[in-house]
């Protein structure tokens, strides 16, 4: 550890880390790089590679909705710093020629920033004189909060037939290992008071979805090939949708079998004392909020282990 320049407060911590038996990590920025950029986008029914996509109408309103509920800065020679995710989304605008003016010219009157649990972030704007709430978020979170979807035809009502194709191609893109955040927006009367902001995230209108790409650090696979040697499991616990995160443990020597992977409902789903019989089956968990990971970490030591927690967001 001192060849790696930490600094060692306490031993006993030292001796503790080395008898770890299982390693519980964070996917992304940790067993991947951290470095978003935007592959796919899919609209008006149809999943389009990030430079083939078809310009219109419902393109500007998939890229303000990206742009703009998002807290990315922008300085004058247009270099971004932010959060990877929202970067990227800004970033994918600029390649398809939008510009720095989409924020200036559209200012943010209100907020409710994103968290893990709602999964979601909403802006409102004024755009063009009119106020409009943006949401970016988690496929399913997403759709839980609309009424309508658009499409190049306008927009429709008749969202549950329509959930099968946005399914269909948010399944397609997260086999290809791609994250994937949904958009949606709709139009206000006038500028929301506090009060209101709070139920903003209703009836709102289906925009699209944007699949990016995360590579996994060069370094992980043999890392956790090593832990495997050393008879140390490794678990990945990430928000991302299920079929992502077994593409990515797959590909890291994490999982095998789809069946070891676990989603945050189904967790929910089991009471603690099913958690503990069964945590050993497991080595992936998907669209877990951070209380599920304090389950899992007692699960695991319920069964004698020693566990280390790794992850910008671990506690």
């Amino acid at each position: 550890m001192v060849k790696k320049n930490a600094i060692v407060k306490k031993l006993p911590a030292v001796e503790t880390l080395g008898s770890a038996s299982v390693i519980c990590s964070d996917k992304t920025g940790t067993l991947t790089q951290n470095k978003m950029t935007v592959k796919k986008l899919f609209y008006n029914s149809k999943t389009y590679n990030i430079e083939e996509v078809e310009r219109g109408e419902l393109l500007d309103k998939i890229i303000y909705a990206n742009i703009l509920c998002n807290d990315t800065k922008i300085n004058s020679d247009n270099e971004l710093t932010g959060d990877p995710t929202e970067t990227a989304l800004t970033d994918m605008g600029f390649k398809l020629d939008y510009n720095k003016s989409i924020v200036d010219e559209n200012i943010r009157v209100k907020e409710l920033p994103f968290d893990s649990d709602r999964k979601l972030m909403t802006t409102v704007n004024k755009v063009n004189g009119k106020y409009i709430a943006y949401t970016k978020g988690g496929v399913d979170e997403l759709l839980a909060k609309c009424t309508a979807y658009e499409t190049n035809d306008g927009i429709k009502t008749d969202l549950e037939n329509y959930k099968k194709e946005i399914y269909l191609n948010n399944e397609e893109m997260a086999k290809s290992a791609l994250r994937v955040l949904a958009c949606g927006y709709k139009v206000l009367e006038k500028e929301p008071t506090d009060e209101e902001m709070e139920n903003i995230e209703n009836d709102l209108i289906y925009l699209g979805m944007c699949g990016m790409i995360d590579p996994p650090r060069p370094e992980v696979k043999l890392a956790v090939a090593k832990c495997k040697t050393a008879g140390i499991k490794t678990v990945m616990i990430t928000g991302d949708h299920k079929i992502t995160a077994i593409a990515i443990a797959k590909e890291l020597g994490i999982l095998e079998n789809e069946e070891e992977a676990l989603t945050g409902v189904e967790l929910e789903n089991m009471s603690d004392e099913e958690l503990t019989k069964n945590v050993r089956k497991y080595s992936v968990y998907a669209r877990v909020s951070p209380e599920h990971k304090v389950r899992i970490v007692k699960a695991w030591k319920a069964n004698g282990e020693i566990v280390a927690m790794t992850g910008d967001r671990s506690k």
